[in-house]
């Protein structure tokens, strides 16, 4: 009888019954027999399934680093990434789904592709019934309890979380106790501030980070559950968000106009410097458990294939270029560092810098990782040919001698007067080892450039390795993206828009049909050292912080030598020079700086769609039209095919209602309290 309620119960949630944050306050009533309660409490098993389906509501839609599907909202893609399939210009059938224009533009409704806010709310009941009966179970010893419940807590935050940078303020659901003798009406629950539900985060996962026992899993099988390191990085990111200029000291037309059903506004229109400096403290709690560090590749002068090639050495700075790890690039492979953190070489279990990953991302091979890689992985050998990357994008990383590539933004009006580099590699450059690693055939706006590029960019005749393949001539083929050759322009959406495709995630093992899993990179050190740099940056006082657990006090202020922890490794490990003394000298220079970093280090990840709308910058940013090449051309005008165009049909605008997503209409008609983001439309 217990095993069929316990079923029963499953169920109930499988069927979707919590759908809502309404739902959740009634949903008690399903649970005031507390022997059905006490029956999976008291029971091993049924205990850590419990715990299992509310971590389940994490993968597919609510996952981090996805590929385009239905209910994920394309928050991988903004004005670095697009991707070309799902065009209802190339394909009549294809107008249900979320194609790169409709979700640019802002031509979705309140009702399509919305599925993480469900998702959330249900594992947020789920992981409190759990908080709330885990001491109960008589079969674990007290610190496995302890560290099941911090799980639990866990995942109710990071669900927070996830609601709190899509949506923005969210309702806060009580936590127990809730009178089911009041009427519907008055249980309803209104929006919490911004600040509120950062704060709510923050605390529950200094919490969870108490309740923890682990500062680092080692085991394969329990590595993708958080850590004491994962609780109080995402409550960095909470608290960093909540001192950006989106929620921190706005009061444009947007924040006056996002309130709740009182009129409250839930945007804070006062600027306080002191919420850096909380944020700042928050990167470094993660900094001081001295669990955490770049991954990085030895230095190697052997030729073993495409997985080993030789080192190939940035230029002299003078500076980190005479040192080893981790105060130089000496001794390591920056190129190899950075590729293997994505293209499954380096397990999770062996990853230094993994802070949090759902390892395998996703149940549905179409939000995962290897479908991202699937579709950058070029036509006649199997791939979709439809991700790729702007203009902008490529500019954006620099040559390897740490300067601005020539001709860099041009066409958007930011260039120097510099001009773009003519002319293409040779056979006798590629033999006289010139312009590694291209291969001939190469434009040259493409050479020496940073090792983070090549190991990101596919670029016009990069050469995918395809080693899986049986066929020697299937291996290490050049990809040329000319009209009238087998992945250039065609009359159909298997064709980069841009000309200019993706590597990141891609190993030279990988073909279509045999793509290595890998973990996915939700959180990771590099992450939050420019973190702690860019929140350093914003301060004018000095502010006194205690550490999470109150073990210590930090002196926070904006100081070079701090600051410089959070860039220096990023840097080293990229094979890039430091920032000069102007760039850090300057709040603005150095702001501007960061953010290109984080650009660059971070493609592809998730995280720059929302870095955007936190500062503020999505409006201009968002709204640039979108260059590359001209991909109509043909090889015999190869020479015009590398002049950036304008990409019409790769629109590029924002309104201020894309700040934050839509709140479902199901869910305004279940909650009377809650209020419609700014710009969409609310209910009937």
């Amino acid at each position: 009888m217990i095993k069929k309620l316990f079923i029963l119960l499953l169920a109930i949630f499988s069927a979707g019954v919590f759908s809502s944050c309404t739902d959740y306050l009634e949903s008690d009533k399903y649970f005031k027999d507390r022997t059905t309660i006490e029956a999976v409490f008291t029971d091993r098993d049924r205990t850590e399934q419990w715990l299992a389906y509310a971590y389940s509501f994490l993968k597919n839609q609510c996952a981090d680093v996805v590929s385009k599907d239905a209910g994920t909202s394309s928050h991988c893609f903004a004005d670095d990434m697009y991707y070309g399939d799902r065009d209802i210009a190339y394909d009549p059938k294809e107008g249900s789904q979320l194609s790169y224009n409709k979700f640019k533009l802002g031509e979705y409704n309140e009702n399509e592709f919305n599925e993480v806010w469900p998702r959330c709310y249900k594992g947020i009941y789920q992981a409190s019934v759990f908080i709330h009966n885990i001491d109960m179970n008589p079969t674990m010893t007290p610190e496995e309890r302890l560290d099941y419940k911090g799980q639990a807590r866990f995942v109710r935050a990071y669900f927070y979380w996830l609601l709190l940078r899509k949506y923005g303020p969210v309702p806060l659901m009580p936590d127990e106790g809730v009178d089911y003798t009041q009427s519907y009406d008055q249980i309803a629950t209104p929006r919490s501030s911004y600040e509120e539900v950062a704060d709510f985060i923050s605390a529950e996962m200094v919490q969870a980070a108490k309740e923890l026992q682990y500062l680092k899993r080692m085991d394969n099988e329990n590595i993708a559950r958080p850590t004491k390191g994962a609780a109080l990085a995402t409550r960095a990111y909470a608290l960093i968000f909540a001192a950006s200029p989106l929620a921190n000291g706005n009061n444009d037309e947007f924040a006056q106009a996002l309130v709740d059903d009182q009129g409250r506004r839930l945007l804070s229109p006062e600027y306080n410097e002191e919420k850096w400096a909380k944020a700042a403290a928050a990167c470094k709690d993660v900094m001081e458990l001295g669990v955490y560090e770049l991954y990085h590749a030895s230095f190697s002068s052997s030729d073993n294939g495409p997985q080993d090639r030789p080192t190939i050495v940035p230029p002299s700075d003078n500076n980190f270029s005479t040192k080893i790890w981790p105060n130089g690039w000496k001794d390591i492979d920056p190129f190899k560092s950075y590729r293997n953190l994505f293209s499954g070489d380096v397990s999770a279990v062996d990853n230094p810098e993994l802070i949090f990953s759902r390892i395998n991302n996703t149940t549905d091979g179409d939000y995962a990782i290897e479908a991202l890689v699937l579709h950058q992985m070029p036509r006649d050998f199997g791939g979709w040919n439809t991700h790729g990357l702007t203009q902008k994008m490529c500019d954006a990383y620099y040559m390897n001698n740490g300067f601005d590539c020539p001709g860099k933004d041009k066409e958007i009006g930011r260039g120097d007067g510099s001009q773009r580099l003519t002319g293409f590699t040779t056979k006798e450059d590629v033999e006289n080892g010139l312009y590694k690693p291209l291969s001939e055939n190469v434009s040259l706006q493409y050479a020496n450039r940073e090792p983070r590029f090549y190991a990101s960019v596919a670029y016009n005749g990069a050469v995918w390795n395809y080693m899986s393949r049986t066929e020697p001539n299937d291996r290490n083929r050049q990809t040329f993206y000319y009209r009238g050759l087998g992945n250039g322009f065609m009359n159909s959406p298997f064709h980069l828009r841009t000309g200019i495709g993706i590597m990141k995630f891609v190993n030279p093992e990988d073909s279509p049909g045999n793509i290595r899993k890998k973990p996915e990179p939700a959180i990771r050190y590099a992450d939050i050292l420019l973190l702690y740099a860019e929140a350093l940056n914003e301060l004018d006082g000095t502010y006194n912080i205690p550490s999470w657990d109150e073990s210590m006090t930090y002196t926070i202020n904006r100081n070079k030598e701090e600051m410089q922890k959070g860039i220096h490794p990023v840097r080293i490990r990229a094979g890039l020079p430091d920032y000069t003394e102007t760039q850090y000298a300057n709040k603005d220079e150095l702001r501007k700086a960061l953010k290109r970093e984080r650009m660059i280090e971070l493609m592809g990840e998730g995280k720059r769609y929302y870095d955007l709308r936190r500062w503020k910058d999505a409006p201009i940013e968002e709204s640039l039209q979108i260059y590359g090449c001209n991909v109509v051309m043909d090889e015999t005008h190869r020479n015009e095919f590398h002049v950036p165009i304008a990409i019409y049909n790769l629109p590029s605008t924002f309104s201020p209602k894309m700040y934050f997503w839509p709140i479902r209409h199901d869910e305004l008609k279940h909650n009377k309290r809650l209020t419609q983001n700014p710009g969409w439309t609310m209910y009937d």
